[in-house]
């Protein structure tokens, strides 16, 4: 909340029953066009532009539905429009052009301050009590740079490859609508906080297969902008406004046009969120409405032959006549979007038409983009610098008063090396670290995947197993156990533990297995005193609330490993092969080794009690089928 004298959220503050603020003369409106109540319980949709289509909350469809709904539907529609939105249309006119795309990525900081206000920030709180004057564009009041706002900035500047501009300054971007009560937004147009970065991506994001192993994007510039208030419907006509969210602090990240594909777009926008989120930059992703993306798109021909190729960006040159797509707020939605506008601007250009400079959008499910208004330009948006705030200088400290405590340990440094130095490794890294066969060992599919999940927090606890083992468990003197056992409890925590909470719907933070356990159940695996089969139990026992030990489990249960002699071995194997004359035949003459396998299930099952270890199992069926 703000200071007294610079909050009004006296003014705005809701009933006693905590009940939203309904103007009285939407009300009358709406009764005398015979609408019924307002029913401040209802339903509302939110959104974020004002080109919207009523619709009754008893037609609203749960996200998740809808996403897998409109897949069934683009599936159902037959292999070209699938390739389509893959970006891959089987027309062979897309080898006479070139799909150029630059991105605008905005992602709310993760402060507890609004940029220009001290009114807290929030996301899910009551409406309209958060909000300072300067939010509501009280006369009189003024904007005050909130420091803290630029620290998640910076961490996010800096792990992009930035270069921080030591003097930044803000920029008053004019238009009136009604989410921005000031009739403008404070932006960095002129002179941004950072410039100059970069992003690599490799085949292993997603990128198109034309890419090659990988690509480098480069980043134009970041800055720092105030979002807006949010709007609520209530259909037919009414509009609420939020001013909680006004202010929120924003970056807008701002790639090159260096992107050629539409998965490759997508692709950019994943690996970015990535590594915001590494950071701890921003409050949460595209899944939750942190993070969303416009795309700039234009096509020309490849033999640059058409008057359409003649613009430049940035000093990239020869581009044609690119139109935005806004608000765009998933990874699909990206490459759906630009597929689409592509193969529209060919159809204009091959038909001799003009494509035109304009603002698009796109919805969920839809084949093509639609108009929304015609392209503001610099002259439209009236940028001026901003009279009430000076200019943001980024130099070395030299007191202890300067952002409070938090420099205390840095006197003699300069901002940008402390938090340059204590930056925590980046996706790539974590990935490279992880696939290392001197360290981790895991697969790389294996490694992306616990970079991705849970923000971060199975990859903390997979870290914390690999430690407790290590320390508790490795012996001296054996090479590459702590390899082993680690590759061991990637598998454990990913897939067995993954498995257990996927059946029973937890999320990651209820799940009820410590570290102790998974290493105490990778130990036992590998000292072979219980098989993998005996584990799982173990394992899905102590998820259901067992409070014994694990080796209390395994011995009050009986689940010790009995071994089983090679003459055992021999004699189940050569039952199996016997009775199998068919699977047999598809091994050995028809090559299908995998089928083997089909018999090292059979062994553990005839062996019953886990008595039978597929390793030992395997070997004896290639020695009867006399396969290496």
């Amino acid at each position: 909340m703000g200071h007294p004298r610079n909050s009004i959220n006296s003014r705005l503050r809701i009933t006693s029953a905590q009940l939203p603020y309904i103007c009285r003369g939407c009300m009358r409106r709406l009764q005398l066009h015979g609408g019924q109540p307002l029913r401040v319980n209802a339903q509302p949709r939110t959104i974020r532009a004002l080109h919207i289509t009523s619709i009754t909350p008893e037609q609203i469809i749960p996200f998740r539905k809808q996403v897998k709904d409109e897949a069934k539907e683009r599936k159902s529609k037959g292999k070209l429009n699938a390739n389509r939105f893959n970006g891959k249309a089987s027309d062979d006119r897309l080898k006479n052009w070139e799909l150029t795309v630059g991105i605008e990525i905005h992602a709310e900081l993760n402060t507890g301050r609004k940029l220009f206000s001290s009114a807290a920030t929030s996301s899910g709180d009551v409406p309209n009590t958060h909000v300072a004057l300067f939010d509501v564009a009280f006369p009189g009041s003024q904007p005050q740079f909130q420091k803290e706002t630029l620290i998640p900035a910076l961490r996010a500047a800096l792990a992009l490859q930035c270069d921080i501009q030591r003097k930044s300054s803000f920029d008053r971007k004019h238009y009136f609508y009604q989410d921005q009560p000031n009739g403008y937004q404070i932006t960095q147009y002129y002179e941004p906080f950072a410039k100059g970065g970069r992003i690599t991506l490799y085949d292993h994001d997603g990128i198109a297969p034309e890419d090659g192993k990988s690509v480098t994007i480069g980043i134009k510039q970041i800055q720092m902008e105030q979002d807006t208030a949010k709007t609520i419907q209530y259909p037919p006509s009414t509009h609420l406004l939020d001013f909680n969210r006004v202010s929120h602090p924003l970056i807008e990240i701002i790639t090159l046009p260096h992107i050629h594909h539409p998965s490759t777009a997508a692709a950019c926008v994943r690996k970015i969120q990535q590594i915001l989120k590494s950071v701890n930059a921003v409050v949460t992703g595209m899944e939750l409405g942190g993070l969303r993306a416009d795309v700039n798109v234009s096509v020309r021909r490849k033999d640059k032959s058409d008057a359409n190729s003649g613009r430049s960006y940035a000093g990239v040159t020869g581009l044609g006549q690119r139109t935005e797509i806004k608000n765009l707020s998933s990874f699909k939605a990206v490459e759906d979007a630009i597929s689409a506008e592509r193969d529209r601007q060919i159809s204009v250009l091959e038909a001799g038409g003009v494509i035109e400079g304009e603002t698009r959008g796109w919805s969920l499910g839809s084949t093509e983009t639609r108009r929304l208004r015609g392209k503001e330009g610099e002259i439209d948006y009236r940028y001026m610098p901003d009279p009430d705030l000076g200019p943001v200088i980024i130099g070395e400290v030299r007191s202890f008063n300067w952002f409070l405590d938090f420099y205390l340990l840095i006197l003699l440094q300069t901002l940008i090396e402390h938090l340059h130095k204590r930056l925590p490794l980046l996706p790539d890294d974590l990935v490279n670290l992880l696939t290392d066969p001197k360290k981790y060992n895991i697969s790389l599919k294996d490694a992306k995947t616990l970079v991705a999940l849970d923000d971060g927090e199975r990859l903390e606890f997979y870290f914390e197993v690999c430690n407790e083992l290590n320390l508790n468990f490795s012996k001296e003197g054996e090479e590459n156990i702590s390899v082993r056992l680690n590759k061991a409890a990637c598998n454990w925590v990913l897939h067995e533990l993954g498995g257990l909470l996927t059946t029973s719907g937890l999320p990651w933070d209820e799940q009820p297995i410590d570290i102790k356990t998974i290493a105490s159940i990778v130990w036992n695996v590998d000292q072979k005193r219980i098989t993998g089969t005996a584990a799982k139990q173990v394992l899905a026992t102590k998820f259901e609330g067992d409070k014994r030990a694990v080796d209390q489990i395994v011995e009050e249960e009986d689940l010790l490993l009995r071994p089983l002699s090679d003459e055992q071995y021999l004699i189940m194997a050569e039952e199996l092969v016997t009775e199998n004359p068919a699977m047999v035949k598809a091994i050995k003459d028809k090559g299908q080794k995998g089928k083997i396998m089909w018999f090292v299930g059979q062994m553990m099952r005839k062996g019953g009690d886990g008595r039978v270890e597929a390793g030992r199992a395997e070997q004896m069926l290639k020695k009867v089928l006399d396969i290496p």
